[in-house]
């Protein structure tokens, strides 16, 4: 063996059962030249006019070119066959290793598509709630505020959100508008309290908070209704009433604020209500006995 060919594998060889794929692979696509070869003469020695030659030849060498690819793959399906396999049980494994990431940009897609909310926006997604402040393929970053549901405030924690909460949960968005904002809060009262008074005080003091811009929030509300298709909301300051368990009484209010304003506007309602006024029931004094004459 010359010296130049000693690195070579002396087992270097293809398998045994490859050898009569590859004669019959031979085979087939000479046997496919040979037969084209036969009929583009034919058809040029017998056939006169040239736009009709031009169309045969054409398609015949389309029927044997899709006559060599059905032969291929009849030659070889059985390998054909054990990578696709292959290719299927690594495209599976890939989906489940990744199935976390898939949803999130899945949901990336959903929320962008839908226009849930864009940045600056609160909204809550199961028990987070917060302003969104920034948005990735794969996550969305909020400023927390709490705590609880009624609460405004800003915890000054930040929660990192996985996109994929927003393929299977519903989102709040509590900025429906860009300027003005309904806000609605509750304030409870036991049945023996002088609820009738403190309905009072409360719409009187939403109204007196609300006046300098109640006009410019019913324009404003006006054109996002009429944009949008919707039934113009009244903005009047209300106070309703609701009872949702025995001996208790709760005062819902529901007023107009500027976007970013609802804790403030809030607190000066319920400070200016309470710090002037005692809704609690008052008990009777017991009567003192009067001395008897004997």
């Amino acid at each position: 063996m010359p010296e130049s060919l000693a690195w070579f594998p002396d087992n270097l060889s293809l398998p045994e059962s490859a050898l009569p794929l590859l004669i019959s692979t031979t085979l087939l696509i000479l046997g496919v030249i040979a037969l084209r070869v036969v009929i583009a003469g034919v058809i040029r020695r017998n056939v006169a006019s040239s736009e009709l030659r031009g169309r045969l030849l054409v398609n015949s060498r389309n029927a044997l070119v899709l006559l060599a690819v059905f032969g291929l793959v009849f030659i070889w399906g059985e390998q054909l066959r054990s990578l696709a396999l292959s290719i299927v049980a690594i495209a599976v494994a890939f989906v489940v290793a990744t199935k976390e990431l898939i949803l999130c940009v899945s949901g990336s897609i959903l929320k962008g598509g839908a226009g849930s909310f864009s940045i600056g926006d609160r909204i809550q997604v199961k028990d987070f709630r917060g302003d969104v402040i920034d948005q990735t393929l794969l996550t969305t970053t909020l400023l927390e505020v709490g705590p609880g549901k009624a609460s405004h405030q800003r915890t000054g924690r930040m929660i990192v959100l996985p996109n994929a909460l927003f393929v299977s949960e519903p989102v709040t968005n509590e900025s429906f508008t860009d300027h003005w904002d309904f806000h609605v809060f509750t304030v409870p009262f036991k049945r023996e309290d002088n609820w009738p008074a403190a309905r009072e005080a409360l719409l009187n003091a939403a109204n007196h908070h609300c006046e300098p811009y109640l006009d410019t929030a019913r324009k404003y509300m006006s054109k996002v209704g009429t944009a949008r298709g919707l039934e113009v909301p009244s903005v009047d300051p209300r106070v309703t009433i609701q009872a949702p368990a025995a001996g208790e009484i709760h005062l819902t209010v529901r007023l107009p604020t500027r976007t970013g304003q609802r804790s403030y506007i809030e607190q000066a309602i319920l400070s200016e209500v309470f710090l002037n006024n005692d809704f609690s029931a008052k008990k009777a004094e017991p009567e003192t006995s009067k001395p008897t004459k004997e």
